[in-house]
């Protein structure tokens, strides 16, 4: 059977690269991982002719082969690297054809490393805007490959590319005989004595990215840097001569294959530099973002209720539907109560992330969200993040869940990780209904500050606020606590305003909802599987001497009443009231019982949970739109045993807001942090840290208040 071809995507960021790959592969792609990288990387299949498929890897964007982030680590360790399963049996680099001479430079890099090569022209129609005609056919002539007119985001010359590889594929490579730079064949030679067969440009590079190279050991590593010292190799004057040679050829070759027709005046003014005038200006470019952040609010919190509620009724109703069918067994409870609301709990939330990357798309497609990311990284950077860690931030009011997801568009790991690490403490939607209780339950409803604030919308106001100035202090701790070897840059090139292509807007909403729903997805059902085993079963015959007992102790109670009495107790004798009474002398310093407790467990299913706990908790009926109401008369009414006293005062109320603002209790997100991460040490971290966090500032709060 005839192996199919494996093509690499490789070009300068913002050139187009991901846009072609859309266009090639459309809905034919997966995700995977970097063999050795917690990075991911994008598969596809291309039909090159009939029957035969081509496997298509979007690789991250460099500028050149001397990586200067990890993800530009990533290409190199491919590239570098023959017997990497990665490696590519051609290569299509994609060039910005309005910036030829830049990307040439990683294109002639591409093609000395002896893998064959397809020069990709994308916006050409930019291009001729500007004034830049280029002739093609002779630049292919010149360049010794094949080279193809394409517009990636339409969709147009894929035809021509098509034909183009096929043809380098059939007659394989044929590169410069010589290097454009200078170099001792003795010292070369030695490489490839000592690590291996290779030609010339491949030892050079391994001789100068040896510690970036995964394929070497620490012990090889010091034999490149004897051979260094034995030659007097300096990497980065090499380098710096190699790219000036590269240069001087190419500007030769540009020269005689590009032409720049005169343009008129206001041509040059273009729609982009009269748009950045605006959206780059020190003020009126806040005052815009500002108001395209307050759309996406009202379009996550406003547009994504009507599916959620649809979503949540649906399971809703499938769940009464199957209870009404089936024997009121434990597997129908584990059925229903079990993996069907687990299931729930996943695809509630589709249509925020949904909404979410649809803004992100556009913003992306169109080319704005680079001017975000330039306009607030100097802010941000102060504390230890970037311009592209705003948009992950605001979006956590929300919810952490796509907010975390949105830190993919940051280059930086340090940034990007330190992002994802502090989204969570940003007061997510669904921390909304504990504080509307807890504020209900601790400040008065009718007074007013100065006249014209209710006292109880400025709390909630604050509470908010308290979470954004508390992510951007655990950042700025971080930035001093977490070492990395990568420097953190902000190099960003400001793409041309360009109007989305829709079809890649769906792509992008369409993988990044697969994405969650199938990776984060699984361990969030699973844990509310595990979850409710905790809270249905308990040690001995406890849950079956539970109703025993509350009939007994209740001769004359019936009906709700009597089903919410016997549904606490159960929760009560369940291993999550164990658990609850276990954890007791640990939370009552902050004026905690075990009641509370057992909130505090359930919560971290979603914090929204804690609101029904407690209705179950203090036997309470009634419908769902009266349960916040109906929690708040049952709370205030309850009663300290040890002091006679509201058990819910300033304090005890205080302390709860403070916990619930800072604590991790939301599973999803900790799912969602492993599946961004790829590794369990970061939500073990984000969780114990946020938990501590909560538990000193709630102790301290109660402590004082009490």
């Amino acid at each position: 059977m005839k192996k199919s071809p494996k093509i690499a995507l490789i070009g300068n960021p913002n050139a187009g690269k991901s846009s072609l790959f859309n266009s090639l592969t459309g809905l034919r792609q997966k995700t995977g991982n970097f063999p050795g990288v917690t990075m991911d990387k994008l598969i596809g299949k291309w039909k090159l002719e009939a029957g035969d498929d081509a496997e298509i890897l979007d690789l991250p964007g460099i500028y050149s082969i001397y990586p200067k982030s990890v993800d530009e680590q990533v290409v190199i360790n491919i590239l570098a690297n023959p017997q990497h399963p990665d490696y590519p049996d051609l290569a299509i680099v994609v060039a910005d054809a309005s910036n030829l001479k830049r990307n040439l430079l990683l294109f002639s890099q591409v093609r000395d490393l002896g893998i064959p090569t397809v020069l990709a022209l994308n916006m050409i129609d930019v291009a001729e805007n500007q004034g830049i005609v280029i002739n093609s056919v002779k630049l292919a002539r010149e360049l010794n490959v094949e080279v193809a007119e394409v517009n990636a985001k339409k969709g147009i010359g894929l035809n021509g590319l098509r034909l183009a590889v096929n043809k380098t594929l059939e007659t394989g490579f044929n590169s410069n005989d010589s290097l454009p730079m200078e170099y001792s064949s003795e010292m070369v030679d030695e490489i490839k004595d000592t690590y291996g067969d290779t030609d010339d440009y491949h030892a050079l590079l391994w001789l100068s990215e040896h510690d970036n190279l995964k394929q070497f050991d620490a012990q090889q590593r010091i034999g490149f840097d004897k051979i260094q010292e034995k030659y007097g190799w300096n990497t980065q004057n090499a380098q710096s001569k190699e790219t000036m040679a590269r240069y001087a050829q190419l500007n030769e070759i540009v020269d005689n294959c590009l032409h720049e027709m005169p343009v008129e005046e206001e041509a040059t003014n273009s729609w982009t530099d009269r748009l950045d005038k605006v959206f780059l200006h020190r003020f009126w470019g806040y005052f815009v973002f500002l108001g395209i952040l307050f759309i996406m609010f009202q379009a996550i919190f406003t547009w994504a209720t009507y599916p959620m509620d649809l979503i949540d009724g649906g399971v809703a109703s499938l769940n009464e539907f199957l209870k009404s069918q089936l024997p009121a067994t434990k597997l129908t409870d584990l059925l229903t109560d079990g993996l069907i609301a687990g299931i729930g709990g996943v695809l509630i939330f589709i249509p925020q992330i949904a909404f979410l990357f649809l803004f992100i798309s556009l913003l992306e497609e169109t080319g704005y969200m680079s001017r975000v990311m330039f306009i607030m990284d100097k802010l941000m950077r102060r504390f230890g993040l970037n311009g592209k860690s705003v948009v992950p931030l605001i979006s956590g009011v929300a919810c952490a869940v796509p907010a975390i997801m949105s830190t993919r568009s940051i280059g930086s790991w340090k940034d990007r990780l330190i992002t994802i690490m502090v989204t969570p403490l940003m007061s997510c939607s669904a921390r909304l209904p504990i504080y509307t209780v807890l504020i209900a339950l601790i400040v008065p409803e009718k007074s007013t500050l100065f006249g014209i604030f209710n006292l109880q919308g400025v709390a909630l106001f604050a509470m908010y606020l308290l979470g954004f100035f508390m992510a951007l202090i655990s950042a700025w701790v971080m930035k001093l606590l977490l070492k990395a070897k990568e420097r953190s840059y902000f190099i960003m090139e400001l793409p041309s305003y360009k109007g989305p292509r829709f079809a890649h807007v769906m792509l992008t909403i369409w993988n990044s909802t697969k994405a969650f729903v199938f990776e984060a997805g699984k361990i969030i059902v699973a844990i509310s599987i595990v979850l409710w085993v905790l809270a249905s079963y308990g040690p001995g015959d406890s849950i079956e001497q539970a109703e025993i007992t509350v009939k007994s102790q209740n001769p004359t109670l019936s009906g709700i009443e009597l089903d919410n009495k016997i549904a606490a107790q159960k929760l009560e004798n369940s291993y999550a009231g164990h658990f609850g009474k276990f954890i007791e002398p640990i939370i009552k310093p902050l004026g905690y019982d075990w009641k509370i407790g057992i909130a505090l467990i359930t919560s971290f299913a979603a914090r929204e949970v804690f609101v029904g706990t407690m209705s179950t908790i203090y036997s309470l009926g009634g419908e769902v739109e009266d349960e916040s109401s109906t929690v708040m008369n049952r709370m205030r009414a309850e009663i300290n045993p040890e002091t006679g006293k509201p058990l819910y005062d300033t304090a005890l109320g205080f302390s709860l807001l403070i916990f619930y603002a800072f604590a991790m209790q939301c599973m999803s997100t900790l799912a969602t942090t492993y599946r961004e991460t790829k590794s369990w040490k970061y939500p073990a971290i984000q969780f114990f840290y946020m938990t501590g966090l909560a538990y000193v500032s709630a102790f301290i709060v109660y402590q004082l208040l009490s």
